[in-house]
């Protein structure tokens, strides 16, 4: 279940991410030109950068983010074998600060110190706060994002390829403001929060960056 949250939180990222910047783009350069050929290529070329950035990324950090666990994951492991009291002292204390006294909490201390699996996995996440399911697949994260990047990219472009500019970027402006909003719903449904507030500040942001980006295409109308 977890493994799935951490996907669905990706795939919003990503989808998120690709609408709003595309949506942007899409308007700025809607409201300068009437062409819908401009617009449409603008608008497949920010798509492909766009998912290809943020695809990368995202596996790029995730990596980084792997190699510093597995860094700490060696370090405690070599603690625990050239250490192995200093290490105790700190499991005790962890479980100390959790309010065990006495026989029980030295039954705790034995029991994890005597499982070298254990004993490391509890250093890792307890101390260092640091999971394994967080960096267990780079390359499928990279993944996710990429694709729900295109995915939320596509939503604001589709209207382009059959209607005209003018009645396109209605469309695309609704369409993409609903989609904005069931993401926030369903990451605040994910996390915590009232789902109406988080689908409404998502909502807002993606409207804002829309406008920013209709209002420089007007400048640039004139400018030009």
């Amino acid at each position: 279940m977890d493994v799935d949250r951490e996907s669905i939180r990706d795939f919003i990222l990503g989808g998120q991410d690709g609408l709003v910047n595309v949506l942007g783009l899409l308007l700025g350069v809607a409201a300068a030109t009437n062409e819908r050929k401009i617009v449409l290529i603008a608008g497949i070329a920010a798509l492909m950068a766009e998912s290809i950035s943020m695809g990368a990324v995202a596996y790029t950090s995730s990596k980084a983010a792997k190699d510093y666990y597995l860094s700490k994951l060696a370090f405690e492991a070599k603690e625990i074998h050239d250490l192995p009291r200093k290490e105790r002292r700190e499991i005790k204390e962890i479980y100390y600060k959790k309010g065990f006294r006495g026989t029980l909490l030295d039954q705790i201390v034995e029991k994890i110190t005597s499982d070298k699996k254990l004993f490391l996995n509890t250093l890792m996440t307890e101390r260092l706060q640091l999971f394994p399911g967080e960096y267990e697949r780079p390359l499928k994260i990279g993944f996710t994002v990429l694709w729900a990047t295109v995915i939320g990219s596509l939503i604001p472009l589709l209207p382009f390829f059959f209607l005209s500019v003018k009645v396109g970027i209605l469309f695309s402006l609704i369409v993409s403001l609903l989609a904005l909003f069931l993401a926030g719903a369903v990451k605040a449904k994910l996390t915590i929060g009232s789902w109406r507030r988080s689908g409404i500040e998502m909502m807002v942001i993606g409207g804002l960056a829309a406008l920013a980006g209709f209002g420089i295409g007007k400048a640039l109308e004139f400018i030009f």
